[in-house]
């Protein structure tokens, strides 16, 4: 599908000299002498190398068209993940180097979303957050009540990230998937 060049946003995966990019940052860019262009960012999915561009803003790009499907966590094979399709049961194996860092946060049973260009996976989205337990924390040094004071905390796969004082281990802790921040303490 061509798109303008305008409407290249962060996020947005296009097709561009025979490869599949993501645009990480765009600016529109309008000086007083010529037309406007939109100066972008982009990097490789395939090859991972980065690139800038310069679009006028009369100029067509074509959109990757992704499909996105719901997919569910099982297991990790060597250095495949094994996932299950929600609508059909299938299994398929992804490449671990596709999710990068975020498969240190992925939980058996995990709700994922995994977006495939020509039949072949590309982008995993994590959801936005999920619930882990408390495998090891310090305990509250006394006198320390301040409401901005954490201490760090080690949930699965040995993952730390930081939590209010009155977290404990063998707590059940709402976990930002994204910026793997605290969110609130589970139920």
């Amino acid at each position: 599908m061509k798109i303008s060049a305008s409407e290249i946003k962060p996020g947005l995966i296009i097709e561009y000299k025979n490869d599949l990019w993501r645009c990480l940052k765009s600016q529109a860019v309008k000086p007083g002498k010529g037309g406007a262009f939109n100066q972008v960012e982009l990097k490789s999915i395939i090859r991972g190398t980065k690139l800038n561009e310069r679009f006028r803003s009369n100029e067509t790009i074509e959109k990757a068209s992704l499909e996105e499907k719901d997919f569910q966590y099982l297991y990790l094979d060597n250095e495949n993940l094994v996932f299950m399709d929600n609508k059909n049961f299938e299994q398929i194996s992804v490449p671990r180097e596709i999710i990068g860092e975020d498969d240190k946060i992925l939980k058996e049973n995990m709700e994922v979303k995994i977006e495939f260009y020509e039949d072949k996976p590309l982008i995993i989205s994590l959801p936005k957050s999920a619930d882990y337990e408390i495998l090891e924390t310090e305990a509250v040094v006394k006198g320390q009540t301040a409401s901005s004071s954490y201490k760090p905390a080690i949930i699965q796969n040995k993952v730390k990230i930081q939590v209010p004082p009155f977290i404990n281990q063998g707590d059940i802790v709402s976990i930002d998937c994204g910026t793997r921040e605290y969110i609130k303490k589970a139920n």
